[in-house]
């Protein structure tokens, strides 16, 4: 694999981290991002700058995307002029965007009329890990493809998940998704109405954290969102899309989604009143907003 040309498209908080850890590890690397400053870091790591997305796609064995939405990646991929139509046949096309349960059987099936491997490997965890070589894959699909992708994955993921035949994976990390934001949804409902109520905001996550209320989104972003810190490591944009592709996979399923619909109501409310571009705990400035009362850590004193 280490003769394996690679094209990435998405150079954004994962991409980045993903570009340096194959950079790291030797891999012959092709970048392409709107970004320009995005590609020249990448550049500077040891990657080349494509020439077009087309041309990436023209000459590259595994072209892998790691963008905003299912939407952006059809766009990019399908139709006479799309990526799809430039790759080689017996090449790979690594989806590691999270995508909706629709777009997956889309690509898989386009590719397979061109003679491509689909491959759908969402990701789990946050840029941080992502530069620091240690995301986790959902993988769907063949262990003959895993097999090839390995020597790549092996770069920048701690865990590989096998979860099972193509289109598991992103059922999954749709799954997971929607009860982590689901959860940021809630504890930032709770913090504002702490805070309306005169809590003693330095006890509220230890006293939930010392119960049932632990959570993994808690322990990452909980005192965050009381500092006041909203660096969009996932942007709340993303978190409602992910919901929103979870909410519809729900309605298609034929499966009743009041949970669902509500909190990706919530995170549009508060995409529409100008925080999509913040971290998805932005969630919590509609209530804030509402109450007229900052849900916050009094400021660190250096006693």
């Amino acid at each position: 694999m280490t003769a394996t040309r690679i094209a990435l498209i998405g150079l954004g908080g994962m991409g980045r981290g993903l570009a340096k850890n194959m950079l790291l590890a030797g891999l012959d690397l092709t970048v392409a991002d709107l970004d320009a400053g995005a590609v020249a870091l990448a550049v500077s790591q040891g990657a080349k700058a494509g020439a077009s997305p087309v041309d990436m796609a023209r000459n590259a064995d595994v072209l892998a995307v790691c963008i905003t939405t299912a939407e952006a990646v059809q766009a990019l991929a399908l139709g006479p002029n799309g990526l799809l139509a430039a790759m080689k046949p017996g090449s790979i096309f690594l989806d590691h965007t999270t995508v909706s349960v629709e777009h997956v059987d889309v690509m898989r099936q386009a590719c397979e009329d061109h003679g491509i491997d689909y491959v759908e490997a969402p990701m789990t965890r946050t840029p941080i890990h992502a530069d620091r070589g240690e995301v986790n894959i959902l993988f769907g699909g063949s262990e003959a493809l895993l097999d090839r992708l390995r020597p790549i994955f092996d770069t920048y993921a701690e865990n590989i998940f096998h979860v099972g035949p193509a289109g598991h994976a992103i059922r999954l990390k749709l799954i997971h998704n929607y009860i982590a934001f689901a959860n940021v949804a809630s504890f930032c409902e709770g913090f504002a109405l702490a805070a309306k109520e005169g809590l003693d905001m330095t006890k509220v996550i230890g006293i939930i954290s010392a119960a049932g209320g632990k959570s993994g989104m808690m322990d990452l972003y909980g005192e965050m969102t009381l500092r006041r810190d909203f660096t969009p490591h996932m942007s709340l944009a993303n978190a409602q899309k992910d919901v929103r592709y979870y909410a519809e996979w729900l309605e298609s399923a034929g499966m009743p989604g009041f949970m669902a619909q509500s909190i990706h109501q919530t995170y549009a409310l508060a995409s529409i009143m100008g925080h999509a571009d913040e971290g998805c705990t932005a969630v919590i400035k509609p209530y804030e907003e509402f109450s007229g009362v900052e849900a916050a850590l009094p400021p660190k004193t250096d006693n």
